[in-house]
């Protein structure tokens, strides 16, 4: 199949923008809880939409009273907290843009995104932040205004709101469906950010058609807790969502600890990337044969895998249907009890998830609803729904959304959630959107039921000097899925057959040292010629190539010194890859590799 539409479920009128949800059910709903505050003795304290929306206006009113006009772009710096949310629609409300920040934005990141989009103001989340702004405050000459949260910022707000002379309903009314509500910028795996241009009618559009499918995780009854960041388009459009459709939202930062959060919260789904549900996978497996369990968990994914084939065929036989009770007893709810015991769903995007985990997480009672898109369509293309759903693909293009294959396979978009261009870049925008089409930079494909797999980058593709097409974000899919594995980086481009980087991941490493009586603490630079290590590896990379033919399969790899990470520019936020950094930091590696290098 060439082109597949899904015509639209709801339409945004000309007047509507993104604060109308939480005005609508502040006044029809004012009790119904959509946010948890996390409180110091590890409760959560409940806030109403009548509360949250009222502390929104108190907000919008001292940005008011510093000067703040409609229009005026403003930075918004954070980890992942109930203030961002409560600043983004405060922003909203006076008509005015947010422009997000990474909270581990380096000076140069902050430097770019405000001097860009030339904010007038900002507002961060702690001193550290503060100071970073202030390193580059002399090349933001449009920037007139910086408030810390943790230093009282919003309380200064609120105070100097007292004196506004405003009505916030009338100023938020102003925004129209097609004013510009956000400009967020791309992490990027090369080159500058680019600042994507989302329109409320982007975003409100988008969300709105995309729970229509999934109520069975958007409703008033339903709870979740974000613990990505709310810089990326992705727990942001959640965080829409679950204002319009009344779900009980909270916010945790730290991802790492995100395990000792979700018994106290009990959420009914969750939101991550694909290498959160490796990390919980790949915990309880190890966690099993460190109690000298690892058999029985073996057999017991084994069969949540098998059942959750046998739902689709539709045949699922009295053996396994044992089988599967017994395991539940034995592993499975154990699982669902360390997701909070109420969780039977969760949403996965930013990367492939793969037919293995998912198959696996629904067999033992949590099905992932695959979704992909880009921050250029606000950002949801597809996602597997209620009643559409097939495990190993994105889903169904979401209502109001049309896709369809280039001819030479790359995935073109058409639906309001496309967005209105690149922030004065005009050509990067014209390079993106063709006669009408947004184009992706994925490969494709489209069965007949109109379910999308993104079988990998147009600009990835490797060309090997025997001319051979490799797509290598499968292949390092796979090898990611290995316990120790971070991260994978296939390589070829030009060269006389395919290799592979491989990061190991620093939380796994101290435990596999332990079980193969190594010394503790033993770094990877004194461990990438151990045998033992190497296997660990092979082992990966052989799995990697059980899905290619042999001329496509990985003949060399090295492991590197040291993991992929954030802090040092080796991965996006969405821990994406940036393919030319590590190349070019690496290249001795690849030398090596190849025959150039020692």
């Amino acid at each position: 199949m060439r082109e597949f539409s899904v015509p639209r479920a709801v339409t945004v009128p000309d007047d509507a923008n993104l604060t109308d949800p939480l005005w609508a059910n502040a006044e029809n709903h004012p009790d119904s809880v959509i946010f948890a505050r996390p409180e110091a003795d590890g409760t959560w304290s409940d806030v109403t939409s009548a509360t949250f929306r009222d502390e929104v206006v108190e907000v919008a009113l001292g940005l008011v009273a510093a000067g703040i006009k409609p229009g005026d772009r403003i930075g918004l710096m954070s980890a992942t907290r109930y203030e961002w949310t409560l600043v983004d629609y405060a922003i909203w409300a006076v008509g005015a843009v947010s422009v997000p920040v990474y909270e581990t934005s380096s000076a140069d990141q902050v430097r770019w995104n405000l001097s860009d989009s030339e904010a007038t103001a900002c507002i961060v989340e702690k001193e550290a932040h503060a100071e970073t702004v202030a390193s580059v405050r002399a090349d933001l000459p449009e920037l007139k205004q910086l408030w810390t949260i943790e230093s009282g910022g919003l309380d200064d707000l609120r105070t100097a709101g007292k004196t506004a002379a405003a009505d916030i309903n009338e100023l938020r009314r102003a925004s129209k469906a097609d004013d510009l509500a956000t400009i967020i910028y791309t992490s990027g795996t090369t080159g500058r950010p680019k600042g994507c241009m989302l329109s409320h009618r982007n975003m409100y559009s988008d969300i709105s058609n995309t729970i229509t499918g999934v109520q069975s995780l958007f409703h008033e009854h339903a709870t979740t807790i974000l613990f990505l960041p709310l810089a990326h388009s992705f727990a942001r459009i959640v965080q829409l969502g679950a204002v319009e459709a009344r779900v009980r939202l909270g916010h945790f930062a730290d991802a790492k600890k995100i395990a000792t959060i979700l018994p106290t919260f009990q959420p009914t789904f969750l939101l991550a990337v694909p290498r959160v549900f490796e990390k919980v996978y790949n915990g309880a497996r190890q966690k099993a044969a460190d109690g000298g369990k690892g058999k029985i968990f073996d057999r017991a994914a084994a069969t949540a895998i098998e059942y959750s084939e046998a739902l689709d065929s539709g045949r699922v036989g009295l053996g396994l249907r044992l089988r599967h009770k017994l395991f539940d007893k034995l592993v499975y709810g154990k699982l669902r009890a360390a997701l909070g015991g109420r969780c039977d769903r969760a949403i996965s995007g930013g990367a492939p998830l793969g037919e293995r985990l998912g198959h696996f997480f629904r067999g033992i009672g949590v099905t992932i609803y695959e979704g992909y898109g880009l921050t250029e369509t606000s950002p949801v293309i597809s996602l597997n729904l209620d009643t559409a759903h097939k495990v190993g693909t994105v889903g169904r293009p979401v209502p109001n959304t049309s896709a369809r294959l280039g001819d030479d396979g790359e995935l073109l978009i058409k639906g309001d959630q496309v967005f209105k261009g690149y922030w004065r870049n005009q050509q990067a925008t014209d390079e993106m959107i063709v006669d009408g089409w947004l184009h992706t930079g994925d490969l494709a494909s489209i069965d007949e039921d109109g379910f999308l797999r993104i079988t990998g980058r147009k600009k990835e593709i490797l060309v090997t000097a025997g001319g051979k097409n490799v797509a290598p974000a499968p292949m390092e899919d796979v090898i990611r899925a290995h316990p120790l594995v971070s991260q994978a980086l296939v390589i070829g481009d030009a060269k006389p057959f395919i290799a592979c980087l491989v990061a190991i991941d620093s939380e796994a490493l101290p435990g596999w040292l332990e079980r193969n009586g190594k010394t503790a603490g033993t770094p990877v630079t004194e461990l990438r010629d151990d045998e033992d290590l190497k296997a660990e590896v092979q082992a990966a990379i052989d799995a990697a190539n059980a899905t290619v033919s042999k001329a496509e399969g990985i003949k060399a790899y090295r492991i590197l010194p040291a993991d992929l990470t954030e802090a040092t520019g080796e991965v996006t936020p969405k821990q994406s890859v940036k393919r030319n950094v590590v190349m070019e930091k690496y290249a001795g590696e690849i030398d090596i590799i190849y025959g150039g290098g020692r």
